[in-house]
């Protein structure tokens, strides 16, 4: 294993001192896994996790929805095939008139009460065209694309989630090895710190409290180190999961802790431009005009319905063989309800309710994107306040640090330890 090289002065001759790191295992560690920079884990993670496909399939199912709604302005047509056999009068009286083979004989009374059994092969073309429905298919068209573009918001914004878990993770990896090498550099300060308090309790220059205290300072660092450690193996295993792998597979951060000059923008603008971006809003308001259009829908229902119908019919006494007749028929029809029990305006009064609570829900999300933005914005003005005191507070312990070394090897300070600063119990 490798280690830490230190030396100090014990009088009149240097001395080595050999001290545990754990920057060797964290070098094994980070060979053993992946390590990746932040635009390779957003990528990994918008391919890979569940979230983004959940979304991703919501999208996929609405297009489809559209698409069924617009079958409806179409005509729709089928096709069948029926094979009868039987000797019901009626039918065989119809099916003889459809095959065109009816004569004199079948209006015999015994042929008309018990005939004979006949079989029939019936060749259907139908098809139905709805000409009118109040508007309810354009109101249901124009629901199905609110609807997609909800699903196409609610896409955008799993994956704004997505890569903002991406992005928090990366850097808690980032911050967890950078607090595992301050650890560990701790650690190397506080060893420093017991042999030279061993020396000078062993020539008398302190007592051996100070020699006891700095052991307890050096158990103290390595509780330090472990958490460190925990901290770390943590990090990467939420890092992995959040770029959609399972813990088995961990990743490692490959870029370097840096300060970031973020662009200013002003609490107003911020909010503004949240207000009008945020896909989780748009999704909002999506549904509310999605759920205005189901109320149109709603309504269309009272007004009247006309379709148009057509049927061609070709009949045969056998399947292959020709010998029958053919028949069409074709008409216009209008509906129109007159009561219905009251089912009509029961929908018409929850799609109403549903409109409210829409609206309702798309104020409450303005709401809640303004406390959130600002929440943001405080949070960051706040951490660049504390960057600056940290510059100042850092600058002072380092001109103290220096000062009370000078003290401490000159023999004016008996100080517990010479890097308060550094090293506080």
């Amino acid at each position: 294993m490798k280690g830490v090289v230190g030396r100090f002065l014990v009088r009149g001759g240097w001395a080595l001192v050999f001290i545990w790191s754990p920057s060797s295992i964290l070098a094994q560690q980070t060979q053993r896994l992946s390590p990746l920079t932040l635009p390779e884990a957003v990528q990994m993670a918008l391919e890979r996790n569940p979230a983004h496909k959940f979304a991703l399939a919501d999208t996929r199912a609405s297009l489809a929805d559209v698409k069924t709604a617009q079958s409806s302005l179409l005509p729709h047509a089928a096709f069948s095939e029926v094979a009868t056999r039987g000797n019901d009068p009626v039918y065989v009286f119809g099916s003889e008139l459809r095959q065109q083979q009816f004569m004199a004989a079948d209006f015999a009374l015994n042929a008309l009460n018990a005939p004979l059994p006949l079989g029939n092969f019936a060749t259907r073309f139908s098809g139905t065209w709805n000409l009118f429905d109040s508007l309810g298919t354009w109101h249901g068209i124009n629901r199905a694309e609110r609807m997609r573009e909800a699903a196409g918001s609610e896409l955008d914004r799993t994956d704004q989630e997505i890569v903002f878990r991406v992005v928090d993770s990366y850097y808690r990896v980032l911050l967890a090895k950078k607090e595992l090498d301050v650890a560990g550099q701790a650690i190397a300060t506080a060893q420093a710190i017991l042999e030279r308090s061993r020396n000078r309790f062993e020539t008398g220059v302190v007592v051996q409290s100070d020699y006891l205290s700095a052991q307890v300072r050096l158990a103290t660092r390595k509780e330090e180190l472990i958490r460190a450690q925990n901290d770390l193996a943590l990090a990467r295993a939420q890092l992995s999961i959040a770029a959609g792998l399972s813990t088995g597979g961990e990743v490692d951060a490959a870029d370097m802790l840096a300060e970031r000059t973020l662009p200013a923008r002003s609490l107003e603008d911020s909010e503004q431009r949240a207000l009008l971006a945020r896909p989780d809003l748009k999704r909002l308001r999506a549904l509310q005009a999605a759920q205005q259009q189901s109320v149109s829908v709603a309504k269309s229902a009272f007004g009247p319905r006309v379709d148009a119908f057509a049927d061609w019919e070709l009949d045969n006494p056998t399947f292959l063989a020709g010998g029958g007749g053919s028949n069409w028929l074709a008409g216009i029809e209008v509906q129109f309800d007159l009561f219905e029990g009251g089912a009509k305006r029961a929908q018409l009064s929850h799609e109403e309710a549903l409109q409210e609570k829409a609206s309702a829900a798309s104020e409450m999300g303005a709401d809640a994107v303004r406390l959130e933005v600002r929440r943001a914005y405080y949070d960051l003005d706040g951490a660049r306040q504390q960057i600056d005191v940290a510059r100042t507070s850092v600058a002072d312990a380092q001109e103290g640090l220096r000062i009370n070394q000078n003290r401490y090897d000159s023999g004016l300070s008996t100080t517990r330890s010479p890097f308060p600063y550094l090293d506080p119990c």
